[in-house]
């Protein structure tokens, strides 16, 4: 049962909030919140739905909350339904201007609104211990894009996976290389990120980037791949 009859709204945070909520943050202990970047549509190929889909039912067995951005279209309704089907637990963040362009979803069990882009993103940030890129669009990119800076300049040491589904994202990883070539991306620098070709790669590779801790749920999870 969701909770829509309580979901919490958020109001704009100001510039200083922002600022210091993005203060770095460890490589996570624990990883019980992924936040999943995707297109609100699905794209010609039917393999990124699959993958979609598959990501979603993944992370619900294992225990671990969806963040995404809310909407019911294309990928990110996908992996959402699919997470939630599989009896799992959703949070999704929405600015309020969007909220009839990519149709909320309903179902999630926290669902939060809220005035702006950058409020969505830095509460994203907030709330997970890692993220994974499926394919997506312009808005896609520029989540991972800030995500990948972010940990370059040692805001952050989460764990990024970028799921190179049918080989969608190799445009941008060969951007990379020749960033790299140019010496725009120089040493020291380095952008830090796992690329995974299949669906069924992430999860596991986000938990063995995660920080060793003994007994941890990492380890047990690690134990049914």
């Amino acid at each position: 049962m969701n909770e829509m009859t309580k979901m919490p709204v958020t109001k704009p945070a100001d510039s200083k909030t922002i600022q210091n909520s993005a203060l770095k943050s460890e490589t996570p202990a624990r990883i019980e919140g992924v936040c999943v970047y995707c297109g609100s549509g699905k794209g010609l190929d039917t393999a990124y739905t699959i993958a979609a889909r598959k990501l979603g039912k993944t992370l619900a067995d294992n225990g671990i909350r969806l963040i995404y951005g809310g909407g019911s279209l294309g990928l990110m309704g996908e992996v959402a339904r699919a997470a939630l089907g599989a009896g799992g637990k959703v949070t999704g963040i929405i600015p309020e201007f969007l909220g009839s362009r990519e149709h909320m979803l309903q179902d999630v069990d926290e669902l939060i609104v809220v005035e702006n882009m950058h409020v969505r993103k830095q509460l994203m940030f907030d709330r997970a211990d890692a993220f994974v890129a499926l394919p997506g669009g312009v808005g896609t990119l520029e989540e991972l894009v800030e995500q990948l800076t972010w940990s370059q300049l040692g805001r952050h040491s989460k764990p990024i996976v970028v799921a190179n589904i049918n080989g969608f994202w190799n445009p941008f990883l060969n951007l990379l290389d020749h960033m790299k070539a140019e010496t725009f991306i120089r040493a020291g620098l380095d952008v830090h990120f796992s690329v995974v070709d299949t669906a069924e790669e992430i999860l596991p590779t986000i938990l063995g980037k995660a920080a060793p801790t003994s007994e941890s749920k990492e380890q047990e999870l690690l134990r049914k791949f």
